[in-house]
């Protein structure tokens, strides 16, 4: 199975993300991480890094479900471009693909967990509250089904609504 997980910086999905991996266990795709790498090894920031990391993202992603596991995708995927990007390489391993997205519907709290947060990602920088802002904006409208879990409500119950939808999903 591929399970996509969709939502601005900030909003709570790479706690999901991470929780889903260990307790289903799938390998955890990162698409944040991938970027940094880009950076560090000298490719400008003035390049198309974003859609470099997505492109890198599904290649890894492809090699595991290749090898008949599961994986979860931590992206923005705010984009129809990226979603379909993740149907078709479902389609291809014949698999099933579900669609997670996170919001925080709290506006004051996302804020405060955007510019609090540490992830010791070497080399990336931290969006701004104002860069979040400007792609909710261009958040694209959502054509596929999918399950949106507010992280304004705790992780474990996050995880367990998702880990329900999963199976249904199937």
């Amino acid at each position: 199975m591929l399970i996509v997980m969709a939502g601005l910086p900030g909003a709570g999905k790479s706690a999901v993300a991470g929780a889903l991996g260990r307790v289903l266990p799938a390998a955890v795709v990162e698409v944040d991480p991938v970027e940094a790498a880009m950076w560090r090894a000298g490719v400008s920031r003035d390049q198309p890094t974003g859609l470099a990391a997505y492109l890198v993202a599904e290649a890894v992603a492809d090699g595991v479900l290749a090898l008949g596991r599961p994986v979860v995708v931590d992206a923005v995927n705010a984009v129809e471009a990226a979603r379909g990007q993740w149907r078709a390489l479902a389609a291809r391993h014949g698999v099933p693909v579900a669609f997670i997205e996170v919001v925080c519907s709290d506006v004051k709290e996302h804020r405060r967990r955007l510019e609090s947060r540490a992830r010791d990602i070497e080399g990336f920088e931290e969006p701004t509250w104002e860069s979040v802002q400007r792609r909710r904006a261009t958040y694209e409208p959502w054509t596929d089904h999918r399950l949106v879990l507010d992280s304004v409500a705790d992780l474990a119950s996050n995880v367990t609504k998702a880990q329900e939808y999963l199976t249904t999903a199937r």
